[in-house]
């Protein structure tokens, strides 16, 4: 007891000392004072000091919400998203500080092969921190990243062991915001015309960058709303509040007019439909090797074909699909060639190391050839990140960085499916499958954006994640978990 008290005196005055130098240097620096409005998020972290999931739930709630530093109080020379991201880094904070405290913590979370894949990428991180071209910009990623494993998969893994119907209350929570936004950028899009693609760029700011971010976060949460709108494991009001939540993403999905995650949730039904067959990993794999070894002996074939297609996107849905393999006059999608090969011209020129977590932005200018630019490339190269999850961090940490990703990708889809075959209980079932689905949406979209580094995506990446873990070591505890019985 007289430990605990030390440590929560010790943070008040840590806390305390802090905001009196940053107040100082905001006044004497920056002559406002806008800065005083941190104690009222610094009192809410107090007040529910060491209650993680009063925390976690208070920052899946606002994530959709969350605005970007710039625009509350543009004049700064760094960004981050408020409140959530804040509040993340005192979770991370407290976590650590409890942790020190009672020295435990669920081994069988921390000892999850996931928990592994992810401690291995994280070190791989901080190694190609220790070696980037700009440390400072490394170690603020990877600190980022760190508060994000941290309070979205470690803490919210917990949770969900403690009580698997929490992981129902972290989709809606996320969803109830969520709907605010949409319905927000669907008023807005009205007043341009529903079918004027152009709009759909800029309706969904500032809440999200562009609407690819926000048809990222569509696509991952479709699987749950159709989950609560089938699923016989639910009440009736729920199902009725999943069927219009269904079509209210569906509709959202659509005016996103973005191409990645449309594709992204075709191959999510794609694996439905192999998880429901229950076809055997062997085959796959063997057709996998096949489709990309049939892709790389006729690339030029392919390519020239590719090439032949002249449709631009546009507001006609049929043709805007079509030009995703547009590569002759489709400024989107020739930008994004261009960022891919400058991504491996960095990766061919620091293969083990990369230049860096995060430096990708401010590194790929001198890699352009002027045969790939566009008409949207910068000379400064200061137009955004490498538009892929997979070459970013093969340009920015090496092999090592990619292939320690893709360990993470691996083991969670092993997990999943694994623990969807073994379930019985068909409510645990029905989310492991939603999770998964919402995240192969994310993996697939992986290969065309990049959105890790932000709180909207990242709250459903590693809190799906979270449930699929929390479930796995559930169900071979031999537990059941308590179904929400049918009033029919």
């Amino acid at each position: 007891m007289i430990q605990n008290n030390t440590i929560k005196i010790t943070l008040f005055y840590l806390i305390s000392i802090s905001f009196i130098l940053l107040n100082l240097w905001f006044v004497v620096k920056k002559d406002t004072l806008a800065i005083n409005v941190l104690p009222v998020v610094l009192g809410i972290v107090l007040t529910v000091i060491f209650s993680f999931d009063k925390l976690i739930w208070f920052v899946v709630f606002f994530t959709p919400l969350s605005l970007p530093l710039s625009t509350v109080m543009p004049g700064f020379d760094f960004d981050m998203y408020l409140p959530t991201e804040p509040l993340l880094f005192g979770i991370l904070i407290l976590f650590l500080l409890k942790v020190i405290h009672e020295r435990s913590f669920d081994r069988k979370i921390l000892l999850h092969p996931v928990s592994l894949a992810i401690y291995l990428n994280l070190f791989w991180i901080l190694i190609t921190s220790l070696t980037s071209s700009m440390p400072v910009v490394s170690f603020k990623f990877l600190l980022s990243r760190l508060w994000f494993v941290v309070a979205l998969y470690l803490l919210t893994a917990k949770i969900f062991t403690t009580d698997s119907q929490k992981a129902e209350k972290y989709i809606w929570l996320y969803l109830i915001s969520f709907l605010i936004v949409i319905f927000y950028a669907i008023t807005r899009h009205w007043g341009y015309g529903l079918l004027n693609k152009k709009a759909a760029h800029f309706v969904v700011t500032p809440f999200y960058n562009d609407h690819t971010s926000y048809g990222a976060a569509l696509a991952m949460f479709l699987p749950f709303s159709v989950l609560f709108a089938l699923s016989r494991c639910y009440s009736k009001k729920i199902r009725t509040l999943g069927w219009g939540l269904t079509g209210i993403l569906t509709v959202a999905f659509v005016l996103s007019y973005s191409r990645a995650a449309w594709l992204s949730v075709m191959a999510a039904l794609v694996v439905w439909g192999i998880i429901k067959l229950k076809i055997r990993f062997q085959p796959i794999f063997i057709t996998v090797i096949l489709f990309f070894s049939l892709v790389f002996s006729f690339q030029n074939q392919i390519v020239m074909y590719l090439e032949r297609n002249s449709d631009e996107s546009s507001s006609n849905l049929t043709e805007h699909f079509s030009s995703m393999t547009n590569i002759s006059s489709d400024a989107s999608n020739l930008e994004r060639l261009n960022r891919w090969n400058c991504a491996i011209r960095m990766f061919e020129e620091r293969p083990v190391f990369g230049f860096g977590p995060g430096t990708y932005m401010f590194q790929y200018a001198s890699f352009q050839l002027k045969k790939d630019r566009t008409i949207i490339s910068t000379n400064a190269g200061d137009a955004g990140n490498a538009h892929s999850e997979y070459l970013g961090p093969l340009s920015e940490s090496g092999v090592l960085g990619l292939l320690t990703f893709l360990l993470i990708i691996i083991t969670v889809s092993y997990t999943a499916v694994n623990t969807w075959s073994r379930l019985t209980d068909a409510r645990l079932k029905g989310i492991v499958l939603a999770a998964f689905l919402g995240l192969v949406t994310y993996y697939v979209h992986g290969f065309l954006n990049n959105f890790l580094d932000t709180d909207k995506l990242s709250v459903p990446f590693w809190g799906f994640t979270a449930m699929i873990v929390a479930i796995d070591l559930h169900s071979r505890r031999g537990k059941r978990g308590t179904e929400i019985k049918n009033p029919d």
